[in-house]
Order: C-alpha cells, then sequence, then structure tokens
C-alpha cells in the first residue's frame, strides 16, 4: 500500500527550543474581557461579525417582552429547525467552483460550529453528476467477484446486520487547494469548509467479508455508487476489511439524500471521494481499477509535473477557527484562541501555536475528546496587545506526522498542485482586529 507522509520530527524538536512566551493564566478572564468590553466599540467589524447592539427596550434593566407572555407551543414545523437568530449558519458556495447543479460543492461553516460533531445540515457536499433520491425499498448492494459466495442485499438485509457507531471525519482532498499558489480565498469557511465531523452508524465492511468468504488472491476492492456519474474507487482490501463503514445514519438519523441516503461507505482517514455515496456495488479483484477518478482527478501532481499514484490519506492538519476573517478580534486583552486538528493517520497527539508567523511556538490545550481519525479541538489562551500578529496552527500526530509548511509542501509538489494541502495557515490580526487570510513563506 502506498501512502504519503509528512513526517518532519525536527520541527517538532524546533518546537521544544524555540517556545519562549508563557500563556496567560484563565484567571486573566474578567480583567481582559473587560478591557476588551470597553475597546469593542472602536473596532470596525468586518464580514457580517458585527457586534448586535441590542434593543435597548430588551436590556436590563428592563423586563423583555419574551419574559411577560407564553412562548410558542409544540413546534408546528414536524423537523425542527435552528433558531431564527442563527440563520447565517449554513452551507456556502463559490459560484467558480459550482457552475452548475450538477457537478457542486458546498462548504461547511465550520467557523460558526462547536465541538467536533458537525450538523448533518451543515456536512460539506461534493457531488459528481448531482444527488439521486433513491427509495431504499429499491435499494440493492451487489457484493462480488473473488468471494466464495456472492450476493445481493437489500436495506432490511443490511440493517439487521451487528451494528457498529463511530465518530470520524471526511475531507475532500481539494480542501485548502485554492491555496496552493498563494492565499486567494477570504474567508474560513472557503480555505478549510470541507470538512466535517460525524458519527456514522453502519455494518463493518468485514463483516459482510466474513458472510460471503474472500478467495485467496484478493487484493482490492472497486466501490462504485448509484449516482449519474457512477463514481468509483479502488480501494485496498486491508482497509476495507479493517475499519470501513457501510454507513445508513449519521449523527443519529438516517442519511440525508445529499449524504449517500440509503447507504454509502465510509473509509475512515481517507480521501472524502473513496467514501462513495448511494454506494451500489462491491467487487472484489487483484487489482486495481484505475477508473476516472483515480487517475484524470484525485491524484498528487508532483514539482516534476509526475503524478503519484495512489494519495489515499489525509494527513495531519489543523487551522484557527477563532480568530478568522469572519468574527475579527474585539479588542485589546485576553481571547482565546481555538481551533480544529485532525490527522487520517489517527489520533491528533498536539498542536502548537505561533503568533508571530512561526517564530515561536507555544502548546496549545487539547479540549474535549481526542479520537481516532476524528476532528479534535485545541484552545490557546493569549493576551492581545493591539498590535498586528500572525496566528498559525501546527498539528501533530501519535504516529509522529507533522504538520507542513507551504514551502515543504512545495519543495516536493510544485505550485500546480490541488490536492492534500495540508499545509500551516496563517491569518493576518491587524491593528484594528480585522482578520486576513494570508501566507507565509520563507523563500
Amino acid at each position: 500500500m502506498e501512502q504519503k507522509k509528512t513526517n518532519n520530527r525536527a520541527v517538532m524538536a524546533q518546537a521544544e527550543s524555540e517556545s519562549a512566551v508563557l500563556q496567560p493564566s484563565r484567571r486573566s478572564f474578567l480583567r481582559g474581557s473587560a478591557i476588551a468590553a470597553g475597546a469593542a466599540a472602536t473596532v470596525g467589524a468586518t464580514g457580517g461579525a458585527a457586534l448586535a447592539a441590542g434593543n435597548p427596550k430588551h436590556l436590563p434593566p428592563n423586563v423583555p417582552p419574551w419574559s411577560m407572555e407564553l412562548g410558542d407551543s409544540v413546534t408546528a414545523e414536524p423537523y425542527g429547525i435552528p433558531s431564527q437568530y442563527e440563520k447565517n449558519v449554513h452551507r456556502r458556495t463559490v459560484p467558480w467552483l459550482t457552475p452548475t447543479g450538477e457537478s457542486s460543492i458546498s462548504f461547511t461553516p465550520i467557523q460558526d460550529l462547536h465541538g467536533i460533531i458537525t450538523p448533518n445540515g451543515l456536512h460539506f457536499e461534493r457531488h459528481h453528476g448531482g444527488f439521486p433520491h433513491i427509495p431504499k425499498e429499491d435499494f440493492r448492494l451487489i457484493v462480488h467477484g473473488m468471494l466464495e459466495n456472492e450476493r445481493m442485499y437489500t436495506m432490511q438485509d443490511i440493517m439487521r446486520l451487528p451494528q457498529v457507531s463511530r465518530i470520524h471525519f471526511v475531507e475532500c482532498p481539494a480542501n485548502s487547494g485554492a491555496e496552493w499558489r498563494g492565499a486567494q480565498m477570504d474567508k474560513l469557511q472557503f480555505t478549510h469548509g470541507m470538512v466535517s465531523c460525524c458519527e456514522w452508524t453502519g455494518v463493518l465492511v468485514k463483516t459482510l467479508m466474513e458472510e460471503l468468504g474472500v478467495k485467496s488472491g484478493a487484493k482490492w476492492v472497486l466501490a462504485e455508487g448509484a449516482d449519474a456519474a457512477g463514481m468509483s474507487r479502488s480501494i485496498p482490501i486491508e482497509k476495507l476489511g479493517d475499519d470501513c463503514i457501510l454507513a445508513y445514519a449519521q449523527n443519529g438519523e438516517m442519511l440525508r439524500p445529499e449524504q449517500g441516503y440509503p447507504l454509502r461507505l465510509i473509509v475512515p482517514g481517507f480521501e472524502g471521494n473513496m467514501n462513495v455515496k448511494w454506494i451500489r456495488r462491491l467487487e472484489f479483484g487483484d487489482q486495481p481499477w484505475h477508473h476516472r477518478e483515480e487517475t484524470s482527478k484525485y491524484t498528487d501532481t508532483m514539482e516534476d509535473g509526475s503524478s503519484r499514484r495512489f494519495t489515499w490519506f489525509m494527513d495531519a492538519k489543523s487551522v484557527i477557527t477563532s480568530p478568522c476573517p469572519e468574527y475579527p478580534m474585539l479588542g485589546k486583552g485576553y481571547h482565546q484562541i481555538r481551533g480544529l486538528a485532525w490527522s487520517g493517520m489517527g489520533k491528533i497527539k498536539g498542536v502548537d501555536i505561533s503568533v508571530d508567523g512561526g517564530k515561536n511556538w507555544m502548546p496549545a490545550r487539547l479540549e474535549g475528546q481526542v479520537l481516532d481519525k476524528s476532528l479534535t479541538r485545541f484552545v490557546f489562551d493569549w493576551e492581545w496587545n493591539g498590535q498586528e500578529a500572525m496566528l498559525q496552527s501546527r498539528c501533530y500526530d501519535e504516529k509522529g506526522n507533522v504538520q507542513p509548511t507551504i514551502d515543504q509542501l512545495r519543495e516536493v509538489r510544485g505550485t500546480w498542485s490541488i490536492y492534500h494541502n495540508n499545509s500551516i495557515h496563517t491569518w493576518l490580526v491587524q491593528k484594528s482586529g480585522e482578520v486576513l487570510n494570508v501566507q507565509v513563506s520563507g523563500k
């Protein structure tokens, strides 16, 4: 199995020696927030992140109207919806990336999410031929090829098998692809919004493999979708029989049509396109198929113009989600830098933060659950002095893979690539509090 890894232990050694600035105590929050409150009125808001002044009639010591009258009864909506005051939290598209409705991309608003779970209605979308609407009664999964027994499964057959539920991220390999040649996108949602993390429920593929019996010599499996594009990818049999899931539920409910209803494949840690949606066929064979999406697409271009044959794993990657262009700084004083880290190789082991563009690094804290091939939260307490700062995060996983700089990637890959950009990202905090997407290069 071929794979690529950015394993830069020298970077880790440098991080330990360069950590010269201590984090402020969280007890400084009250003092810092008081300063920030005084300065907030003078900070120009950008990107729709203005602080709401509020209706004076609704603020203390007045009693607001919602405290003086009965609220709504059971919602009239048969399926609950978010608060009307959160209507701006939604997936977004980029016109030049989505010229038609059939081949489409939408981005998760990761700047607005809390925790590691992406709500179903906010999971990013990537379709190659639009998404179909398949009645589960008409669905069939064909499992054939180099097997002792071949079989066609209905959804009832699948759902009666032993069930598992796992939390994993799914990331499109083109996530951050627009940044290969320089800082292009003006929002976090567009630089890193093609990653989401959910609880996936279904059946381990190895359960079917054990039931049907795999013949000696079988090394590969073709996973094919039922969409108009016939999306398909060759997957090593070792991976399929390890932790791959035939998922029918997402975050506690059945899959949505755009996420593969009624059944999809989850290939933890591998490229998002290999998590084939609306899956209709698994064919076992002794060699890869080299179909369209693994030859003309989803291959990594190298500096010399050649392309890697297979690059399945999603590398160690992180990004600061607050502050960001959508949510600028609100004034000098205490701020908690927050972000997300993930790796297709396993668990995140640590994250470092720099506020000076990578000259010095300081350890962040991992918050909440740290799961295998899942989003992981990190936080860092910071006293902002009101001067320009360049914020970066750098993660490393349990296998020793370290998030690289863009220069380190370009030395191997050049500047013409699209996929697998896991480089360290930089936010420039201006004196006004505005946050801009920039790129730091040592060359």
